[in-house]
């Protein structure tokens, strides 16, 4: 027997319906096979098959975890000649249909409309069993269509192996480098320890660092991040009725819980540098009220502050009055490199469930648009998976839906277009609250993660669904440092297969100038193939936290020809020719300075300069070139795209700066006064 089932949402068949007399079974082990019934038409090229169902008038409770009579129940049984099948149904009385196998269950809920679904995962020989159950405790029948499919399903890219995690802790939710070694590590909380299997050369080691006791345990999300820059990592618990920081010591070895007396009903939680000064800061979705934020101060102490609310607070992300905020994610969505803020809503009333863009105009100032890009939409999300999903150089979106359906929006220069049904990814018909995005075939094409499924991105803007991969929901990162990435579900790790043995690199961003770990970096690799890019997040999805470190898929490629980073500073690194299948580290500002940049081929006028500089250079600006003002100490004042030769610079104070021009792989250079 295959150990999984395949469920895939499909184009709606014909259907008919006729109730007859047949015994009724509650039997499992007795079911009923069934046949064709010579008098039905209304499904196109199907065979029609018609199930009495008569229930006893009572309530049943459906199935609860394994397949047991009851007496509104009824069995069936179907012996597959094809590795795969149509199913179609339309069931009054609101009845619902569990499809067994020897290994699992599929349950398809039906109420006066169509459910169409294609069903596999057996083999020729293998017996099928539909188990009718009646949860609205009302007489009705039921009919449905069988098609049989000449196709077999088509087997996932990579497969992955389960074994025990060897973790103790309450709240299994992390797969991050806790130690500064770069190696992602698995993380569990209890209220007074910190429990981590710390990846070594050779596999785990158990590392329990008790703490003082937790005020507010993860129980909605975790985020993790060196927010002190000691070289550990500090962790975020994002609970119901506040937020608890747990701050490591330099030395890696214990940990100062730090909780504010605020009540804040947590979900997504982000490490971030919210006002560019290189100092991590936190973010906090509030599901009842405007979001938090904390402020880092530069020595690791963090100021609490209300969008909306605080007096002062220096800037507002997310204010709508009543909530509804589930799952914050920060990309940069319009290249324009500084990081806006998306955010997938939950809720009862629409407008409190529409979802919400941030975009930050490159002076930290952010305003709400989704509505202008195509993103406002009024759907039950709680989080939406970002990346370059055709590596086209900008960051598309799926929204994963939590009921409902899944969208995916294809972004053009900044605004964004429904291509749901053509993308493959309505074959999805479970939904999760969780949905993040990693290259797990290393082809170079990034996939998705929803739930326990997964959807391999084909390159194109089109996934192919397998469903079942992991029992739910759980964390992601490179957990045997073999360049592929692997999951962390509840007591146990995924460990990938590999099967494709394609090529890889994975690369950890450390900052000087930008915070420690780079949050924020965007990182770019160019091969034969094209160029890929990554944004470098702390909290993505809705209640894990997933590896800091930035992993492509190079498929088969042998060799990369460049990878670029764009520092939340406003540096800029390129190594060319890295080794592949191999980690590296880059580190800020080791392989080009600003003052390497500049070139008297960038001519700007006048200068000194009052309200307007104008720009001169021999080579065409290409589309996305960028500008960045830095001052005299190297910090970033101004950013944004280049849409024309001249750039305002009446709002900056009297002094020195540096204008820097990016336009494809062009940098220049040129010092300028304002008066």
């Amino acid at each position: 027997m295959k150990t999984k089932l395949l469920l895939i949402t499909t184009a709606f068949l014909a259907f008919s319906f006729q109730a007859f007399a047949q015994p009724v079974n509650d039997d499992f082990a007795g079911a009923i096979p069934i046949t064709p019934n010579a008098e039905g038409t209304g499904c196109s090229n199907a065979t029609d098959f018609y199930l009495p169902f008569d229930s006893d008038g009572t309530t049943d409770s459906g199935i609860q975890g394994s397949c047991r009579a009851s007496g509104n129940d009824q069995f069936f049984t179907w012996t597959a000649t094809s590795p795969g099948l149509f199913f179609t149904s339309r069931a009054p009385g609101n009845p619902g249909l569990v499809v067994w196998n020897s290994t699992g269950t599929v349950e398809i809920t039906c109420t006066d409309t169509f459910s169409t679904e294609i069903i596999g995962g057996w083999n020729v020989g293998d017996d099928l069993v539909l188990q009718i159950y009646d949860f609205a405790g009302a007489a009705s029948d039921v009919s449905f269509c069988l098609e049989e499919s000449s196709t077999a399903p088509v087997p996932p890219a990579i497969t992955f192996t389960a074994t025990s995690s060897g973790t103790t802790g309450d709240y299994r939710l992390g797969a991050v480098d806790m130690n500064g070694d770069h190696l992602d590590d698995l993380v569990t909380i209890s209220v007074d320890n910190v429990n981590i299997r710390q990846q070594t050369s050779g596999g785990f080691t158990t590392v329990n660092i008790p703490t003082s006791d937790a005020n507010y345990l993860p129980n909605w999300s975790m985020a993790a991040a060196d927010y002190n820059r000691d070289g550990y990592t500090d962790l975020l618990y994002g609970n119901g009725s506040g937020v608890t920081f747990m701050r490591s010591n330099s030395t890696g070895t214990a940990f100062t819980e730090v909780s504010g007396p605020e009540d804040v009903f947590s979900q997504r939680s982000n490490f971030i540098d919210i006002n560019n000064d290189g100092h991590l800061d936190a973010f906090v979705c509030h599901d009842v009220a405007p979001n938090v934020y904390y402020i880092n101060d530069g020595s690791g102490n963090l100021t609490f502050y209300q969008s909306t609310v605080t007096p002062g607070a220096p800037v507002n992300l997310g204010d709508y009055p009543s909530g509804g905020n589930y799952g914050s994610i920060w990309i940069d969505y319009d290249n324009d490199r500084d990081l806006d803020m998306f955010i997938a809503k939950c809720g009862g009333e629409t407008a409190r469930r529409t979802n919400q863009m941030h975009t930050n105009n490159g002076s930290g100032v952010y305003s709400e648009n989704a509505a202008a890009i195509g993103l406002a939409d009024p759907m039950q999300t709680w989080s939406a998976a970002w990346g370059d999903f055709d590596n086209d150089g900008d960051m598309d979106v799926f929204v994963g839906a939590s009921s409902g359906s899944h969208k995916l929006m294809e972004n053009t220069n900044g605004t964004f277009t429904d291509i749901t049904v053509s993308s493959g990814v309505s074959a999805l018909a479970l939904t999760s609250t969780e949905t993040v995005t990693f290259d797990f075939d290393n082809d170079g094409n990034l996939d998705l993660a929803s739930g326990g499924n997964l959807l391999f991105g084909n390159g194109d803007m089109t996934f192919t669904v397998h469903t079942n991969i992991f029992p739910g929901a759980g964390a992601y990162g490179d957990l045997n440092n073999d360049g592929f990435i692997d999951a962390f579900n509840s007591g146990s790790v995924y460990t990938n297969n590999k099967e494709t043995g394609h090529n890889w690199i994975k690369i950890y961003t450390t900052g000087t100038d930008s915070n420690i770990n780079g949050i924020g970096a965007r990182v770019e690799i160019t091969t034969a193939s094209g160029t890929q890019i990554r944004d470098v997040r702390s909290g993505d999805g809705f209640r894990y936290m997933n590896s800091l470190n930035t992993h492509f898929g190079i498929g088969s490629d042998t060799s990369i020809n460049s990878i670029v980073v764009y520092w939340p500073s406003g540096n800029v690194d390129t190594v060319t020719n890295p080794p592949i299948n191999t980690p590296i580290e880059i580190i800020e500002g080791d392989t080009l300075s600003l003052e390497g940049t500049l070139t008297d081929d960038l001519v700007i006028y006048p200068n000194p300069a009052k309200d307007v500089l104008n720009i001169s250079t021999s080579t065409p600006f290409q589309d996305n070139t960028i500008y960045t003002i830095f001052d005299i100490n190297g910090k970033r004042v101004m950013n944004a795209k280049l849409n024309q030769s001249t750039i305002d610079v009446s709002g900056l104070s009297t002094g020195n700066y540096i204008l820097r021009i990016i336009s494809g792989e062009s940098i220049k250079s040129q010092k300028f006064i304002k008066q």
